[in-house]
């Protein structure tokens, strides 16, 4: 790898790429996947991709006849490995698809970043395919801490990191995979930038993927093992989405941006509100949105539990396309449009619904009456108005001292964000007021950054004390390193322009209150260093005694010339498979491994089962398994097994990461697990609702399973978990009565009931759990319900999806 290269043999060269920026520029980035062949409808042809989607569509149209679809069910539907079998296969007909049909899907590309690319290819190596069927690319942006600024953090991140990078960088060479080095960029932004285009539909390992449904896409967060499903070409499935419609009219006011959009609709809807839904916008008030400001909706979609989100094709999108060089990809868009085959309206691929299209939920927004909005703390569904956080922190006694502020992430790293906190910036400068609280920017992809420094916005921001990161995910994931030296344990508020807020994510405090918010809100607060001032009413002092108010933030949707590349070192690195690489793995390393097969189902019930802890309260993906430091094993499941629910607390006692074993004795969870695990003790977990909550990361399923973990019940989960679960091998199993939650406890014995002639039938079938109290003896049987499709019940038997898959190569 270039940049690894660099580091490794050459520091000062690396230095001089780095610091000095004298590598020379490339006109534009070299990966355009997807409609580089021009169309000529005049002779009615199109890009392959474009022609296999409308190929696809047709027969969606022959199949559901004149029934009129939402947006999101025209992409999807078109892209159905078996059209009939999906779509007419116990749905009465194709009437009642919706929270029915099991979707059986061919994606058109999968995009993978780095922490959780190690494990999906460790399992793709198991399949022995000389390379993906459908192009893929690996991003390398979540192992970068940030602390000091880009160009130290990425030589010591690219030091620290260089075993993995050369993993990733050598399999990507292997199986001919694109490969963006460490300091390229976020993975969201870099898709977006390159890869998304309209009609697409892509699988990312990360829960934020959706993101790139601000241009049209339909894009879904998966874990690894659903990644390598598509990758060698197997049909993903997918419980058919309901459709939740969301209607825009108006126009936002200056101080309110599309960030405040789903800051508001998060609270309007909780983290659960969206499980089993894709969020569909429309509406006039649309067409007055930028495209990256469609992508930041779509992007915290992830938040409500949204299966995707997507956004109409408007002139927006048209603008962004050619702003980042793919004026071919805009012009086939739109002749793609205006193709047909056919007779009649229906006969045309329009990229927003059908007049006449009903979805399951519908909420309108007038964003003319919409205000800023903050949300949190330790969840991003606390949806707090502006108006009215100064009253609510008095009231909740939360800090009034702001620590830092921190804007960009993939969320929110657009050149539009960034200018917008420029004007911001530059207003109090020439006030003479600096930042109170600490002020971190981070760029969203090296063709952001570059384009910045070009048009001199880094420049305001270094200028007023602010510390530039690298062009990583850092501070958002849980990759900081604090300069103020706040004790752990010590609360203390943040303010960040960040996608979650989970308790102690970001910088391994759990008292660290990290309020999100748009980037020009985190600005403003940050100068003044309190979380009870309002940009919109409030003043600060100048050095000469002078009351400052902000002016409205003003910015630019895109530059006024396209986007820069950036550095060479930072470009992609493409190229057809080469079997002659070898994957680096040293048989010493402490961070890859490779995989041993999960054991298959046994021919019965299980039986002798324990509860090995009973969780109260929020269980996300951090609780079962914590980024942060934790990153540096992604690739070896032994190591990163040590950090199991490593934060969840036990519901008898309120101890966080304690368990008990059965003669009473004291250790922490994964000490417990990995005590069981060694004396052949299986063993489940009760949790309450949305268990595993937050991000795509399987880890939160592969570790509770190479542990001993076998069931997992809960009184609900979230989508991405629970598939997680159930291709690890791992059987996801709801209370039919939530309220016996309270039956089961910690140490009791558990059987299930009916378990093994359900995953023989296909799914088909009755479970529950022949429960003996530890205590007492007393058996009580509980009531369960499950989700288990055919499939899904045949990776379960196998013993995890990559069991089944590699079989099959």
């Amino acid at each position: 790898m270039r940049s690894i290269d660099l580091a490794s043999r050459s520091g000062v060269a690396l230095k001089r790429a780095i610091q000095a920026k004298q590598l020379p520029r490339v006109a534009c980035a070299s990966a355009r996947s997807f409609s580089s062949t021009s169309s000529n409808n005049s002779n009615g042809v199109l890009p392959p991709r474009y022609e296999t989607l409308y190929n696809k569509y047709s027969e969606v149209r022959r199949v559901l006849g004149s029934q009129r679809l939402t947006l999101a069910e025209k992409i999807l539907y078109s892209h159905l490995d078996n059209v009939e079998e999906s779509l007419l296969s116990n749905t009465n007909g194709g009437r009642d698809i919706r929270g029915k049909a099991n979707l059986k899907l061919k994606p058109d590309r999968v995009n993978m970043q780095d922490a959780s690319a190690q494990m999906a290819l460790l399992q793709f190596m198991t399949c022995n395919l000389p390379s993906p069927v459908i192009p893929a690319s690996i991003h390398c942006d979540h192992l970068i801490v940030g602390s000091k600024g880009a160009d130290e953090d990425l030589k010591a991140g690219i030091a620290t990191n260089n075993e993995v990078f050369d993993f990733l960088e050598s399999a990507g060479k292997k199986y001919g995979i694109d490969f963006w080095p460490p300091g390229a960029g976020i993975i969201h932004q870099t898709v977006l930038e390159n890869y998304a285009v309209p009609g697409l539909m892509m699988l990312g390992t990360d829960s934020h993927s959706p993101n790139a449904g601000g241009l049209t896409t339909i894009t879904i967060g998966v874990g690894g093992a659903d990644a390598v499903e598509a990758l060698v070409g197997a049909p993903w499935e997918l419980k058919a989405p309901k459709i939740l419609g969301v209607r825009l009219t108006g126009k936002l006011n200056d101080w309110v941006s599309a960030k405040d959009v789903i800051l508001y609709l998060t609270g309007k809807l909780t983290v659960r509100g969206g499980t089993g839904y894709i969020v569909e916008y429309f509406g006039p008030g649309v067409e007055t949105l930028s495209l990256p400001g469609m992508a930041t909706a779509c992007n915290m979609g992830a938040e409500i539990g949204a299966t995707t989100s997507i956004f109409p094709f408007t002139e927006a999108s048209s603008r962004y396309l050619k702003a980042t060089n793919r004026e071919q990809a805009d012009k086939d868009a739109k002749n793609f449009e205006n193709f047909s085959k056919g007779s009649g309206q229906d006969s045309f691929f329009k990229f927003k619904a059908d007049e006449g299209a009903q979805y399951d939920e519908l909420i309108e927004i007038d964003l003319s009456k919409l205000e800023p909005h903050i949300n949190g703390p330790f969840t991003p569904d606390l949806s707090i108005p502006l108006s009215e956080f100064k009253k609510t922190v008095q009231e909740q006694k939360w800090p009034e001292k702001l620590s830092a502020g921190l804007i960009g992430s993939c969320t929110n790293s657009s050149y539009e964000d960034m200018t917008r906190c420029e004007s911001i910036v530059k207003a109090a400068e020439q006030a003479g007021i600096k930042p109170a609280a600490d002020f971190y920017i981070t760029p969203g992809s090296e063709g952001i950054r570059a384009t910045l420094e070009r048009d001199n916005t880094l420049q305001t921001f270094e200028k007023a004390g602010g510390i530039v990161l690298s062009n990583a995910c850092g501070p958002c994931i849980g990759q900081w390193k604090r300069l103020d030296d706040i004790p752990k344990g010590t609360p203390n508020a943040i303010l960040t322009s960040y996608n979650r807020n989970f308790r102690g994510r970001n910088d391994g405090n759990l008292e660290t209150m990290n309020f999100l918010a748009s980037p020009e809100i985190v600005t403003a607060m940050a100068y003044a260093g309190s979380t009870t001032f309002n940009p919109l009413t409030d003043s600060l002092t100048t050095p000469d005694g002078k009351e400052f108010k902000f002016p409205a933030p003003k910015g630019l949707e895109g530059p006024e010339t396209p986007f820069e590349a950036g550095r060479e070192v930072f470009q992609v690195q493409s190229g057809t498979p080469n079997a002659n690489v070898d994957v680096a793995i040293s048989p010493s390393s402490e961070r890859l491994a490779l995989l041993e097969p999960f054991e298959p189902f046994p021919d019965s019930d299980l039986s002798g089962l324990r509860v090995l802890v009973k969780v109260t309260g929020k269980c996300t993906t951090d609780t079962i398994s914590a980024a942060g430091p934790w990153l540096k094993y992604k690739g070896h499941l032994p190591n990163i097994s040590e950090n199991t629910l490593n934060t969840a607390v036990n519901a008898a006692t309120g101890e966080v990461n304690v368990a008990y074993d059965l003669d009473g004795s004291k250790h922490t969870i994964p000490e417990l697990a990995k005590q069981w695990k060694q004396r052949g003790q299986p063993w489940l977990v009760v949790a309450e609702h949305n268990y595993g909550e937050g991000s795509a990361r399987e880890h939160a399923a592969l570790q509770p399973r190479y542990l001993g973990a076998r069931i997992i019940v809960t009184k609900s989960f979230a989508r991405i978990h629970e598939t997680n679960l159930k291709k690890q091998g791992v059987v996801p199993l709801t209370f039919a009565n939530e309220n016996d939650y309270d039956l089961i406890d910690a140490g009791d014995e558990v059987a299930t009931v009916g378990l093994y002639e359900m995953l023989k039938n296909g799914g088909q079938g009755e479970v529950s759990l022949r429960v003996t109290k530890k205590d007492t003896g007393k058996v009580v049987e509980i009531k369960t319900k499950h989700a288990v499709s055919k499939d899904q019940a045949g990776f379960i038997l196998a013993g995890s999806a990559l069991n089944l898959l590699a079989k099959g190569n």
